[in-house]
């Protein structure tokens, strides 16, 4: 799957727009309901610094409610936008901005912290060349959102799912009987698929190179000596990718070994939500 194709992005924002809606919605917003009907103009306002992330599913939940709404975005998905800027002014049904309010915001406010977060560490490795992967550690549901929202903040992603790559991880290495019985049975099984392999040591990164069927090679915890080996010894023979443990502070110190690519799941499972509101202009 492909976090950046409009069309599948669309049609999962309406999705888990429709979904959360229900959620929230259930038989019907009370509070709303004591509003006279008619329509109303309202602005979004971030309050602080960002990288913005999440249109189609704001739209998606507006929407819904009021196909006719009139959406006008001041600021675009990937955009850095200053704090207390406003991001969005719309106009349309009164009751559909009410009841979509907490909705919108709740996706627009966690996919911009997740941009923000990957922009944060796109900045720290600037002109070294490696890149920033996402990984599988997303909110349940919310995974090609989250994606989409990576990609927004300049980082790239790793695989979607189970499906669409072979990786073989310390459990399937050690119940597939070693690097590279695991190696021979994926590529046999899956030949079409990328092959990615996680290693935990240097004998186990000497024997994927011998067995030459990666796609690429996780250095799992490889302190910044280990992985400045490993990039030596493999020689740009296969893309390698450093994980485990890293933080803000640690990327360009693991980007400076040379390795091509760097995943952390701290950008989809350690966000703080951006500060966002809405406010109604007229009623």
């Amino acid at each position: 799957m492909n976090a950046g194709e409009p069309a599948l992005i669309a049609a999962q924002a309406a999705l888990d727009a429709q979904r959360a809606l229900d959620e929230d919605l259930g038989s019907g917003d009370v509070s709303a309901a004591l509003i006279p009907a008619g329509r109303g103009r309202a602005h979004i306002l971030c309050r602080e610094a960002c990288v913005l992330a999440g249109a189609p599913w704001v739209e998606a939940c507006f929407r819904r409610l009021d196909p006719a709404i009139e959406l006008d975005w001041q600021a675009g998905d990937g955009q850095h936008v200053a704090a207390n800027q406003t991001v969005l002014r719309l106009h349309g049904d009164l009751h559909a901005l009410l009841s979509g309010e907490r909705t919108a915001l709740n996706f627009l406010q966690t996919l911009s912290a997740t941009a923000t977060a990957t922009a944060a560490c796109v900045a720290a490795v600037a002109g070294l060349g490696t890149r920033i992967l996402d990984t599988r550690k997303t909110l349940p549901g919310l995974r090609l959102a989250q994606k989409y929202a990576v990609r927004c903040g300049g980082g790239d992603n790793h695989r979607f799912g189970l499906f669409d790559a072979v990786m073989l991880k310390e459990n399937h290495l050690a119940a597939a009987g070693g690097v590279a019985a695991a190696l021979g049975e994926a590529r046999r099984r899956f030949p079409d698929l990328p092959l990615i392999l996680e290693v935990e040591t240097a004998e186990q990164l000497d024997e994927a190179l011998a067995c030459g069927a990666a796609s690429r090679i996780l250095l799992d915890n490889f302190d910044l000596d280990a992985l400045r080996r490993a990039v030596a010894r493999v020689a740009g023979r296969v893309p390698l990718e450093a994980s485990g443990g890293l933080d803000l502070d640690s990327l360009r110190a693991v980007a400076e070994t040379g390795v091509d690519f760097i995943s952390t799941g701290a950008i989809t499972k350690h966000v703080r939500a951006v500060d966002l509101s809405m406010r109604m202009e007229n009623a």
